[in-house]
């Protein structure tokens, strides 16, 4: 799978964030996240991808807590927190596996997209594994301080909003100086622009892009209870 197009591993993403909203079933939504989990493993990025997973695995615990406390049954409060940790690990795959600028050229190349647009998709995707190393450098050095997050559940969850205003501020630092590096080298301009990686399809991506359509169209006609 790593040796697949940077093209095939963005239609794959999407076909699985898909498949997540199709599935009704708590048994689909968890062999869905299995089918995903096993895919790091094979890829050799479990270990890499561990540390967001668990931070979104408590972001999934979290959401299904508030939704069975405003009125949800149990059963459609894990149901959306399945869901949504599924869509979300397919994402971390996408990014643990093919660079951003890999995915520039195939949206700029492949799917004719506008340069700055790609550039927007690919650098918002990049500021998401920022974003939780940063998250825990804060938690390290808030740590380092005397601060201490040992207690109840809640007590847990109000520690991790306590992170929530430094990452903000890292953040916008963050984008200043990605603007300023992105004007001073001419971006936005209308002269040529060359790509130095290969994004093309080969017959591999092209099997692959064939499973993951007969599984989408199968499906949505489940969904629609065509058979």
């Amino acid at each position: 799978m790593n040796r697949i197009a940077p093209l095939t591993k963005l239609m794959a993403t999407l076909a699985l964030s898909l498949w997540a909203l199709l599935l009704a079933s708590l048994t689909g939504l968890g062999i869905l996240l299995l089918v995903q989990l096993l895919l790091l493993l094979v890829t050799g990025t479990l270990k890499k991808t561990s540390t967001a997973l668990r931070g979104l695995s408590l972001v999934a615990l979290s959401l299904v807590g508030l939704q069975y406390l405003l009125g949800s049954t149990l059963e459609e409060s894990i149901n959306s927190g399945l869901r949504m940790l599924d869509m979300a690990t397919a994402f971390i795959w996408l990014l643990a596996t093919a660079r951003p600028q890999d995915l520039s050229s195939a949206l700029v190349q492949q799917c004719r997209v506008a340069p700055e647009y790609a550039f927007m998709f690919t650098t918002a995707l990049r500021f998401i594994p920022d974003f939780f190393a940063e998250s825990q450098a804060v938690q390290e050095a808030q740590a380092c301080r005397g601060y201490s997050t040992r207690g109840n559940r809640l007590k847990a969850l109000l520690a991790y909003l306590a992170v929530v205003k430094p990452l903000v501020l890292k953040a916008v630092n963050r984008s200043e100086t990605m603007a300023m590096s992105m004007e001073m080298r001419g971006f936005g301009g209308n002269g040529p622009r060359s790509f130095s990686t290969s994004v093309a399809l080969v017959n591999r991506d092209y099997a692959v892009l064939a499973a993951l359509t007969s599984v989408t169209v199968g499906l949505v006609l489940l969904k629609l209870k065509f058979f």
